[in-house]
């Protein structure tokens, strides 16, 4: 691959060091931008690379912090386009707000599409991003949005690092991600078991049931996120209850806010398989139970494809 003048790739400061293995992925030095903050807190970008009708990717997970990451996003956009862009594509990662998909409550925000038009309005002409919380947040833009998954990655590590003896399940914590860890016990060839659980409040989550067999199993759970974490420790105690052998997790993106890491630690689970949508929280990095996958070369691919007019979804058959 060499080097193509007609695309950049700039990069927030959400996560450099992904941004910096994405350029090195297509062989692409990364696009040259200052982010400086006034002494008030109000953010100030100034593009250094000429970017006049070129095609541009904007690198920027919506992580803590959330909304100062959201909006250098929204800035970087908008001095992009105030400097002629031909076309200019917003690369998220990990998408904020995607929890606040729907009014659970009368009187609150559809957050999740504020946040897609804030973008839209900013001036992206597209988006990109990875395992969305809630798949029909793609509605909410009225540009193309390409939702990758990080499930090729995390396949890979599974089949590479686990044995296949018969005594290998997929679970779900919830009912919600049953659809998720169905398809990838599929690909696997191996059962699913899902966990019945009740949650009386955000963020608090306690398990049930266990609908499937898990005794003398390896159980890999499997979630999109691990925020607090109480949802996946929950789940690891109900299998270790019903007899599971060994625990591990998969999850594409390691919010780990609170107390994820401490429960993460005291809990039941051998491993915790994260990406790095997100940067890992230094006390994760030092735990012995987080093993982070990169998904640059995925993303890579799919800004490369974007910028070509190749299938992205061609990725995932």
């Amino acid at each position: 691959m060499t080097e193509n003048n007609d695309f950049h790739v700039f990069s927030g400061n959400s996560n450099p060091d992904l941004v910096q293995k994405i350029c090195d992925y297509l062989k692409i030095p990364l696009g040259e931008a200052k982010i400086n903050t006034f002494s008030d807190g109000e953010i100030q970008i100034e593009i250094d690379n000429n970017v006049r009708l070129r095609d541009i990717f904007v690198v920027q997970s919506t992580c803590a912090p959330v909304n100062r990451n959201l909006v250098e996003l929204l800035l970087m956009i908008d001095a992009i386009k105030r400097s002629s862009a031909r076309r200019i594509t917003a690369v998220i990662p990990y998408y904020g707000y995607a929890r606040q998909d729907k009014k659970v409550a009368p009187r609150v925000p559809i957050s999740a599409k504020l946040v897609a038009d804030l973008i839209t309005t900013a001036g992206a002409h597209r988006v990109i991003t990875m395992d969305l919380h809630a798949g029909q947040i793609q509605g909410f833009f009225n540009i193309p949005v390409d939702n990758l998954f990080a499930a090729p990655v995390i396949l890979n590590h599974i089949r590479e690092n686990f044995n296949f003896n018969g005594d290998l399940v997929i679970a779900s914590p919830d009912a919600g991600g049953v659809e998720r860890a169905r398809a990838f016990a599929k690909r696997l060839n191996v059962d699913l078991v899902i966990v019945d659980k009740r949650r009386d409040a955000p963020n608090k989550a306690k398990a049930m049931a266990v609908i499937g067999d898990v005794k003398d199993k390896v159980v890999v759970i499997l979630d999109d996120m691990v925020d607090t974490a109480g949802t996946l420790t929950e789940a690891a105690g109900a299998f270790l209850n019903n007899g599971a052998r060994e625990i591990h997790a998969c999850c594409a993106h390691p919010v780990l806010s609170g107390p994820a890491i401490d429960r993460i630690e005291k809990s039941a689970l051998k491993s915790v398989i994260v990406t790095d949508t997100i940067p890992l929280k230094p006390a994760a990095v030092n735990s012995n139970k987080f093993k982070v996958l990169t998904i640059a070369n995925l993303i890579g691919e799919a800004i490369l494809r974007s910028h070509t007019g190749d299938s992205v979804h061609s990725l995932f058959v």
